[in-house]
């Protein structure tokens, strides 16, 4: 049976009014298992309007109010997280333990948002200049989006909403069309832990919802993750029409392995960073990149000896280390990167292209691929593939192993194994990429700090989650204060100065 989705807008379900609609396919088998309504301007004209009426009473809440709102929600989600966790995996293709880590890091920066009435509190200097003292307000923007993308259905909503939220903005939530079921049920239990209606919005839609959102005046700021032409595009959209932006495309992650490295513990790390979720994940690590020959011929040998026990399954098998590819563009996208690499010259290792499960022959199942002798000149590894494909990238040394992936154009994540502090500390301090990991291969920050990767990985000065997204999602008021003692003055013609 067919589901019916819909949009979430004003506290109630609607299918809108463009009569346009898009198939929402199970990655394990292939056939169409829900159908959701393309929203067109005018239904996203809507949940504009009903967003800025939302939020002039949600923005004048005090913020400890607002965050028991959200302290409940994280009561509601954990009574339903196994079954939330089904079915973001039903739709998205990942293994069911890998949707609940997907939904726990999203409920992490719940409970930051959750602490807004410290995160709030401004500035304020004594006495500045005699008689004088001066402070600072954060307000609410009033109404920001969010566009987020198929591979973390919870996570990514959970970033942008809740701060946005907890600083007293509506939001409206234009997630992504092939998984859109959790994006859904989230907003359906943030009303029932008592948010306004109207104050969080779920529009389902492509070009012409975005479009909207990018051109009306009435949304202040918008978050975006996804690929980097499209998020290169939001950006300056956004900033032509007055909006901040905070946009995040693709990405390379290197992982570089040092000679002294673990190398049981580093193969065990590109193992799961690499093919974990089927590569769908931002932070996946793309390229190993083994210092010296011997450390290269040992590590290839471990790989290929470990891929060969990776079990690929339905994303319910609860033995399957990964699932499905989300759709069949992204399954040929993968193939047709893995063809692209062997006409290249690079030495393909492990093929998955001719995996199959069987009885689910119509899924869209890949199995691990790598290459070994990648160089920087191939494709495969500059552009991302966005699948379980893992590059070897040969370095002689040190120094050619830390230019690598700081001459990348994408600066996302790097991390490094190795046992030498001083090492580890020079490599931390000089790389190019916005995450670094030591002995971590996918070193996604903790909720209290922020996320975010470099050059062309992210657009904007302010980054997800952490104190970033508080100054993001608020407009900053400073008042200069004085309360005369009645002596009559005259009046001044230069600048004031405090001094």
């Amino acid at each position: 049976m067919v589901r019916e989705l819909t949009h979430f807008i004003g506290g109630k379900h609607t299918t809108g009014m463009s009569g346009l609609f898009a198939d929402v396919y199970d990655p394990n088998t292939g056939t169409v298992q829900a159908r959701v309504p393309l929203a067109g301007r005018a239904d996203t004209e809507a949940a504009i309007a009903n967003a800025e009426e939302a939020q002039a009473d949600w923005g004048q809440w005090n913020p400890q109010r607002r965050a028991r709102v959200l302290l409940r929600f994280l009561q509601l989600v954990e009574a339903e997280r196994e079954n939330l966790a089904r079915m973001l995996s039903a739709e998205h293709g990942k293994t069911v333990a890998d949707a609940h880590g997907d939904l726990q890091r999203g409920l992490e920066v719940v409970e930051f948002a959750a602490g807004i009435p410290h995160l709030l509190k401004g500035e304020f200097t004594d006495n500045a200049g005699t008689g004088i003292d001066v402070h600072s307000l954060r307000s609410p923007l009033g109404v920001v989006a969010g566009i987020t993308p198929f591979n973390f259905p919870a996570m990514i909503p959970l970033w942008q909403a809740a701060p946005a939220l907890a600083c007293g903005n509506a939001f409206i939530l234009k997630p992504s069309e092939r998984d859109p079921s959790v994006p859904l049920r989230l907003a359906e239990l943030f009303l029932e832990a008592g948010l306004p209606p109207g104050v969080l919005n779920v529009v389902n839609g492509g070009k012409e919802a975005v479009d909207t959102l990018l051109e009306d005046p009435r949304v202040q700021a918008l978050g975006f993750v996804g690929s980097t032409p499209i998020a290169a595009h939001i950006y300056a959209t956004a900033a032509a029409h007055g909006k901040r932006a905070q946009c995040f495309g693709g990405a390379k992650n290197h992982m570089i392995v040092m000679p002294d490295a673990d190398l049981d513990q580093a193969v065990e790390a590109l193992i799961g960073a690499g093919y974990g979720s089927a590569g769908e994940r931002c932070m996946a690590v793309a390229v190993a990149v083994p210092v010296g020959e011997e450390t290269a011929n040992a590590l290839v040998a471990k790989l290929t000896e470990r891929i060969a026990t990776l079990r690929v399954g339905r994303s319910d098998d609860p033995e399957a280390d990964f699932g499905p590819l989300v759709s069949r563009d992204a399954l040929d996208r993968v193939n047709r990167y893995v063809g692209i690499g062997a006409t290249e010259g690079a030495e393909l290792v492990v093929d998955g292209r001719g995996f199959t499960l069987s009885g689910h022959e119509n899924g869209y199942f890949a199995g691990a691929t790598l290459f070994d002798r990648v160089t920087p000149q191939m494709r495969i590894y500059r552009e991302e593939i966005f699948g379980p494909v893992l590059s070897v990238v040969r370095a002689a040394d040190y120094e050619e192993a830390l230019r690598l992936p700081t001459e990348h154009p994408y600066g996302n994540g790097v991390a490094i194994f190795t046992r030498d502090g001083d090492t580890a500390r020079d490599f931390t301090r000089r790389v190019g990429a916005g995450m670094v990991g030591v002995n971590v291969p996918i070193p996604v920050p903790v909720a209290y700090h922020t996320f975010g990767g470099w050059k062309r990985s992210g657009f904007g000065d302010l980054n997800q989650h952490g104190p970033d997204s508080i100054r993001f999602y608020t407009r900053t008021k400073t008042v200069t204060s004085r309360w005369p003692s009645g002596a009559k003055e005259g009046a001044s013609f230069t600048i004031p100065t405090m001094g």
